[in-house]
C-alpha cells in the first residue's frame, strides 16, 4: 500500500528528563521506541520550544510559576538524578525538566503546523514527559504540561479549527485533558481506560458541563480477558456514531501503550495488531471528517518491549494511505 506523509516529531533532549532509579517513566522508553521506529524510514523533524504563552493556553500562571520554581529548587539543591518530585503531585523532575517539558509541548505545536499547513497528513510526537494527567493547575501522574491539550488550543487559536477530537486509549484516564475541556463544546474528549485504576476519574457520568454536555465520552472498562473486546466495542459502537454528529476538523491521539498485554501498570490485553486496528479506526474518522489530519503523541506505556512494538505498529498504520 502506498504511504501517506507522516513525520516523527522528536528530539534527543527527551532522554535527559530523569525520573530516578527504577522509575517506570524512564528515559529508556524514548530510546526503545526510537530504535523500533528507525526501520520504518519515517522522516524525523525537530520540534520548537513552546513559549510561556503557549503553556498558558491550558495552564494557569500560578501553576506555570510553580513548575519553574520547583525545577529551579531542584537545580539549586544539586539533585540531578530525577529523585525530586513536583510539589503538586507524583511527577519526578530534574534540573532540565522545565526546558524538556517546553520542548515536549512544542512538539505538538510543530506537528500541528506541519499537519494544518498540509506538509504532512499526520505526525507522531515521540515525547517525554507525557501530558494527559496534567490539569490546568496541577501536574501529576508523571506529567508536567498537557501536551495534547496545548496542541488542540494552539490549532484553534492559530488556524481557527472549530472542532477537535482527542482520542485517549491510554490504560489510565486522562483526567487532566478532561478537566481542561470539561466545559468546552469545541473539543470532544473520548477515553477508554481501565477502571478502577489511577487516577480514579473517568466515570460514565462525567459527560461535560454546560454547553459541553456530551462532548466528554468516558468508557471505563474492567480488567480481564474481555478488556480488548470492550475497547473495540467502545470505538466502534460509541466513538464512530458520535463523530457522525460532532464532525471533527482535526483529530489528536493521546497514544498510551500501557493497555498492551504485559504492561506493569495496567491489566489490559491489547496486542500490537490491536493498536494498529485502533489507529485505522481513528484514521477513518479523520479521513471522513478532518481531511486526514491526525496529531498523535506518546503518553504512557512501561514495558519497554511492548511500547516499542506497539508504537511501531501505530506509526506504520499512520503511514498507510487511508482506504
Amino acid at each position: 500500500m502506498e504511504s501517506s506523509k507522516t513525520y516523527l516529531i522528536t528530539d534527543p533532549i527527551y532522554e535527559k528528563h530523569l525520573t530516578g532509579p527504577g522509575h517506570p517513566e524512564s528515559p529508556m522508553r524514548y530510546v526503545s521506541i526510537l530504535d523500533a521506529l528507525n526501520s520504518l524510514g519515517v522522516e524525523e523533524i525537530r520540534p520548537r520550544d513552546a513559549t510561556e504563552n503557549d503553556i498558558l493556553l491550558c495552564h494557569t500562571p500560578e501553576y506555570l510559576n510553580t513548575v519553574i520554581s520547583d525545577v529551579q529548587k531542584c537545580a539549586e539543591f544539586g539533585i540531578t538524578d530525577g529523585s525530586c518530585c513536583l510539589s503538586t503531585g507524583d511527577a519526578q523532575i530534574c534540573p532540565e525538566s522545565y526546558k524538556i517539558a517546553l520542548r515536549a509541548a512544542g512538539a505538538l505545536l510543530t506537528g500541528t503546523d506541519k499537519v494544518m499547513e498540509g506538509e504532512a497528513q499526520n505526525v507522531f510526537c515521540l515525547v517525554r514527559p507525557p501530558g494527559h494527567h496534567a490539569c490546568s493547575d496541577t501536574g501529576m501522574g508523571f506529567c508536567l504540561f498537557n501536551n495534547v491539550a496545548i496542541g488542540a488550543r494552539y490549532a484553534q487559536k492559530k488556524y481557527g479549527v472549530k472542532r477537535v477530537l482527542i482520542v485517549d486509549w491510554d490504560v489510565h484516564h486522562g483526567n487532566g485533558t478532561q478537566e481542561i475541556f470539561y466545559s468546552d463544546p469545541s473539543v470532544f474528549y473520548f477515553s477508554t481506560h481501565q477502571s478502577p485504576l489511577y487516577p480514579g476519574t473517568g466515570a460514565e457520568d462525567e459527560i461535560g458541563s454546560g454547553e459541553a454536555v456530551g462532548t466528554i465520552l468516558n468508557c471505563p472498562i474492567a480488567l480481564g480477558p474481555e478488556s480488548r473486546l470492550k475497547v473495540f466495542e467502545a470505538f466502534r459502537e460509541q466513538l464512530i456514531p458520535e463523530m457522525a454528529k460532532f464532525k471533527p476538523e482535526l483529530v489528536m491521539i493521546s497514544a498510551g501503550f500501557d493497555a498492551h498485554t504485559g504492561d506493569p501498570l495496567g491489566s489490559f490485553n491489547l496486542s500490537d495488531d490491536d493498536f494498529s486496528e485502533l489507529t485505522a479506526i481513528v484514521k477513518q474518522i479523520a479521513n471522513e471528517y478532518a481531511q486526514d489530519r491526525i496529531i498523535s503523541a506518546l503518553e504512557g506505556g512501561y514495558n519497554l518491549h511492548a511500547i516499542a512494538s506497539a508504537a511501531k505498529a501505530h506509526v506504520r498504520t499512520l503511514m498507510k494511505n487511508p482506504k
